[in-house]
């Protein structure tokens, strides 16, 4: 996966580069999914979710510049292999999950494989989650027509977050990293992508 999916795509950390090569992907499956764990695309999972491609976990992980003393935010556990990835690179996440299910079920998953600096919570994420805020991550993993006024009140000074911004029924949306100083926040675009919408 790394040689082939990873590296020609711009994927340059080598700390997300060793992560990824660690973080079992098929381990967030079930059942036939298993066998398409280290295909580059998203899948199907529970509850008309998806599990993201490998890249585009890579690329979004890559672009929060994650730090070891970092505290850091998920919304949009899914499966909780994002949750995985970005835990090796932090202190401590924080991941929501609107759908009990999902979030018993990568709870389960993540606790079973040894992922101890995560906790898992079951939330409407356009709130974030303000009992461990500040944030100095915040990584959504779902499409926002605007970026959640919560998050923004969450992020620490210096802190980045991404989100990809548009309708469900767009084509694609635009992956933005935001990153505050004070009270301003630059912006810019990644790449597109095609999210679940944040609900």
């Amino acid at each position: 996966m790394i040689a082939e999916q990873l590296l020609p795509n711009g994927v340059s950390d080598p700390r997300v580069i060793e992560v990824m090569s660690e973080v079992p992907r098929e381990e967030f499956l079930s059942g036939r999914l298993r066998r398409h764990a280290y295909e580059n695309r998203a899948l199907a999972i529970e509850c008309g979710q998806t599990i993201s491609q490998p890249l585009v976990v890579a690329l979004m992980t890559q672009a929060l510049a994650p730090k070891p003393d970092d505290n850091a935010l998920e919304v949009g556990t899914g499966s909780g292999y994002q949750a995985a990835v970005l835990s090796r690179l932090v202190r401590h996440l924080v991941t929501l999950e609107l759908e009990p299910s999902l979030a018993e079920h990568a709870s389960e998953t993540l606790s079973r494989l040894g992922y101890s600096n995560v906790d898992v919570a079951v939330a409407d994420g356009t709130f974030g989650w303000p009992a461990r805020a500040p944030y100095d991550i915040i990584l959504v993993a779902a499409a926002a027509p605007d970026l959640p006024t919560a998050l923004i009140d969450q992020l620490a000074e210096g802190g980045r977050l991404v989100i990809p911004l548009g309708r469900a029924s767009d084509e694609h949306q635009d992956l933005r990293l935001y990153e505050r100083r004070g009270d301003v926040f630059a912006s810019r675009s990644l790449f597109p992508v095609r999210f679940v919408p944040l609900r």
